[in-house]
């Protein structure tokens, strides 16, 4: 077996006691819900992913990976909901 030698962590533990590694992440062409939002984001705060990396590997612009990340960090993961979207964009 290879092991790409990394120079981040290879895991994770996040704030519920999830441990997420990349193999956790979402495909590149996904459908993006709340919890793989989230998870993007998790990895990127956590150091498993750069934002650029995060960005690239999604195909994301900056502007909307940013977007996740205020909502999550100000409002949880119902933020990142499409249906909240309004709601919560409303109180910055």
């Amino acid at each position: 077996m290879f092991l790409k030698k990394s120079s981040g962590p290879r895991t994770a533990v996040l704030q519920d006691g999830t441990i997420i590694s990349l193999a956790d992440l979402p495909v590149s062409v996904t459908r993006w819900v709340a919890s793989r939002k989230a998870l993007v984001v998790a990895a990127v705060e956590h150091g498993l992913l750069t934002r650029d990396e995060a960005i690239a590997r999604y195909g994301l612009s900056i502007e909307e990976f940013e977007s996740w990340v205020q909502s999550f960090d100000r409002h949880g993961m119902d933020a990142l909901k499409i249906t909240q979207l309004q709601r919560f964009s409303n109180h910055r």
